[in-house]
């Protein structure tokens, strides 16, 4: 979850701008974060463990065979 947090602020808010300075950019994820949190939506999990872990044992057998 948290890859997928980093990954929304990246490509919602930091890609499309510029920074000048680190203090800049610290100032622009501070901001985001701020509105993030003000509309705040719970994380509701849709699949179950035993989806995921089917999926994840999918994509390791196509990686095996594959080399």
């Amino acid at each position: 979850m948290v890859e997928r947090f980093f990954a929304k602020i990246t490509r919602k808010h930091i890609r499309r701008s510029a920074f000048k300075s680190v203090k800049e950019l610290e100032t622009a994820i501070y901001r985001y974060l701020e509105h993030h949190n003000e509309n705040l939506k719970p994380f509701n999990w849709s699949a179950t463990a035993d989806t995921i872990i089917k999926k994840v044992n999918r994509g390791g057998q196509a990686l095996k065979s594959e080399h």
